[in-house]
């Protein structure tokens, strides 16, 4: 029989946090081994679940949530996002803006579908979260990759942006707090990046899933409460802040120049109807959510859980000769360095792999985030301290390994 291929459209498309290194851990667990899992913020699994009272509200609404609802979602999470945005500062936004869906993921695929035409490009950040790169992919556009300054506590470097910029640019994405970085920008950044998108008139992608997972009192604004006169496409979600991965549960708004963007905005109508509507119990938490206790301030103060799996993470990784760490000021993650010269890795993924067999840990690769050296990895600090002893110690040992075998 003639071989049934993958469609063309996926010869450049990787999503390596769930890619072929999960695969070889997932055998290894058949086979019995028990691995310590760094590669993804998949909350639960660490034991830190939604909050009760959002649960309670989900159970009780469940006998009503059997039928499709408006594409855009239910009204009242809907309006809870509006006041959301108003607490932010955000003008001008009303229900209409509004669209709910499957995790914001679902949204970035269909704000970036709406948008692009084959050819066009979408600026992303290097390192990146490796969905952008992908959608844009599949999208028929072009990703290209800004700079984001590892000197500079990974902050997006405004003069390779613009030096990126070119006709075919379409829009920006920008991940603040970051991810895989933990970063967190400035505002007189994050107000360089719109003077760029009101200069070239670009789409600005505000990828803000994180907006309430920040440590050491730092805050965080809102990219479309700087400007009225660009438009801002904004994305957020449980998934994190409220540790409800698994909802699916989260909202786009659109706000900032629109009178210009009415066939676009046309387009996301369009593709919110095409899915008919997002998973309705996981619209039914967002309004307590928005409304309810926000624990994740327990979190992430100074004697909060992930506060201080954080501050143990930077401290032992720091410790390994030759290996360097921003410490993160936001979100789950830090994205460890590998002085090269210590470390001469020639494939990264094959790295993660020798890892992962060697001492069972699971990370995700630096060039899976579209990082362009193999110098870094991403880890998730979500572990309690005892496991992330553990298994920071299996990476000290395994590393020190590879230090006696590639010495000169």
């Amino acid at each position: 029989m003639k071989p049934i291929a993958k469609s063309s459209k996926l010869a450049s498309v990787s999503y390596d946090i769930r890619g072929p290194v999960l695969d070889k851990a997932r055998q290894m667990e058949e086979e019995g081994q028990k691995i310590i899992k760094l590669n993804i913020g998949n909350t639960a699994v660490f034991g830190l679940t939604p909050p009760d009272e959002i649960v309670q509200d989900m159970i009780r609404n469940l006998g009503d949530a059997g039928g499709y609802t408006d594409s855009k979602g239910l009204f009242a999470p809907r309006k809870a996002v509006v006041h959301y945005t108003q607490q932010q500062g955000v003008k001008g936004v009303t229900v209409d803006d509004v669209y709910l869906g499957n995790g914001a993921s679902e949204l970035i695929q269909m704000a970036i579908n709406a948008l692009v035409n084959d050819g066009d490009e979408i600026l992303i950040p290097a390192p990146d979260f490796p969905l952008y790169t992908a959608v844009v992919g599949l999208s028929g556009g072009r990703p290209v990759h800004y700079l984001c300054d590892e000197g500079a506590g990974w902050l997006p470097d405004l003069a390779d942006i613009e030096a990126k910029i070119s006709p075919r640019t379409r829009g920006i994405m920008v991940c603040n707090p970051n991810n895989p970085t933990g970063a967190l920008y400035p505002d007189d950044l994050l107000r360089g990046i719109i003077e760029l998108a009101r200069k070239h008139q670009l789409v600005v992608f505000a990828d803000e899933i994180y907006d309430k997972t920040l440590y050491d009192g730092n805050t965080h604004t809102a990219m479309a409460s700087l400007a009225d006169d660009v438009l801002f496409i904004t994305f957020n979600g449980l998934s994190k802040n409220y540790r409800a991965c698994g909802y699916r549960a989260g909202w786009m708004v659109v706000s900032g120049e629109k009178r210009h963007a009415r066939d676009y905005i046309e387009g996301l109508n369009m593709l919110a109807s095409l899915r008919l509507c997002s998973n309705t119990p996981g619209q039914l938490a967002i309004q307590t959510a928005l409304g309810g206790y926000q624990s994740i301030k327990d979190l992430v103060a100074p004697t909060g859980r992930l506060c201080h799996q954080r501050d143990l993470a930077y401290e032992l990784l720091t410790q390994i000769p030759g290996v360097s760490v921003v410490k993160p000021k936001a979100a789950l993650y830090m994205f460890p360095r590998l002085d090269p010269k210590i470390y001469p890795i020639a494939d990264d993924q094959q790295f993660a792999y020798e890892l992962l067999a060697e001492e069972k840990v699971l990370i995700v690769q630096g060039t899976g985030f579209n990082w362009p050296e193999h110098d870094h990895f991403r880890l998730v600090f979500l572990p309690n301290v005892d496991d992330l002893r553990e298994a920071i110690g299996r990476i000290e040992r395994f590393l020190g390994g590879y230090r006696r075998r590639h010495s000169v």
